[in-house]
């Protein structure tokens, strides 16, 4: 079989805490996607119907899941879906959701790659890769996210006119996102000046990677594609 590449680093830190692995063990098996439903309303129900769900995000490595959480908390009629291979960043997102009573989210405790590919096509409304690992090594850029491989399922599984948002704070990172971008020819960028990549979007939640970057003296970018109805490779 074709050995996929690992485009991720480690999968666990410190030793989970009680309460954090009784939630893995109680919580994770309920909120996991079943990837083999076509229908992305069936992977939020566990038993009872959610009519109320009308469109569907997706966020592409969340970390410890304060953006997710805080999304999901403020459009309660969004159902999120949130991928993430490291157990300590799943083990905060449930903790978000059993505090904040989140019914709206989905964790996916893995590659996103398989969540994209058993995506239906054009159903999801907004993506976010937010401070993705940088893989800063030359010969490690191939483990990039940010490939034509993954903007082409991103590109299929996206509906019309719908977005998609890269935060970084590596300069090299935005330019690699743009180059990529620009290749494949599926997203138009939307800022018009340069405090639009500058600036967070509206109703930015921020995440505590991002608070530690600025700490840091390290200058976030804000990069909104939007998608395109037709791939015209070497546009942006």
């Amino acid at each position: 079989m074709h050995k996929r590449r690992l485009i991720y680093g480690r999968r666990q830190g410190h030793r989970l805490h009680p309460r954090q692995a009784q939630r893995i063990a109680t919580m994770l098996p309920r909120l996991q996607p079943d990837l083999s439903l076509d229908d992305l309303s069936a992977w939020f129900d566990d038993g009872k119907a959610v009519p109320r769900l009308f469109q569907f995000a997706l966020e592409i490595g969340f970390g410890g899941g304060e953006h997710l959480a805080a999304r999901a908390q403020s459009t309660k009629n969004i159902g999120y879906v949130g991928c993430e291979p490291f157990i300590n960043g799943v083990a905060k997102l449930l903790g978000h959701i059993e505090a904040q009573a989140l019914d709206n989210v989905c964790v996916h405790h893995g590659d996103a790659r398989d969540v994209l590919a058993a995506m239906p096509a054009a159903s999801i409304a907004v993506a976010y890769l937010l401070y993705p690992d940088p893989w800063p090594k030359k010969r490690h850029h191939k483990r990039r996210f940010v490939n034509q491989e993954n903007l082409h399922s991103l590109f299929r599984v996206l509906t019309p006119d719908a977005y998609f948002l890269v935060a970084t704070d590596i300069a090299d990172y935005a330019d690699w996102t743009l180059a990529a971008i620009r290749a494949h020819g599926g997203f138009s960028w939307q800022a018009k000046q340069r405090r639009d990549w500058m600036t967070p979007p509206a109703g930015w939640p921020g995440t505590r990677y991002e608070q530690k970057a600025l700490a840091a003296g390290r200058v976030p970018h804000y990069l909104e594609f939007k998608r395109r109805a037709a791939i015209v490779p070497g546009q942006l």
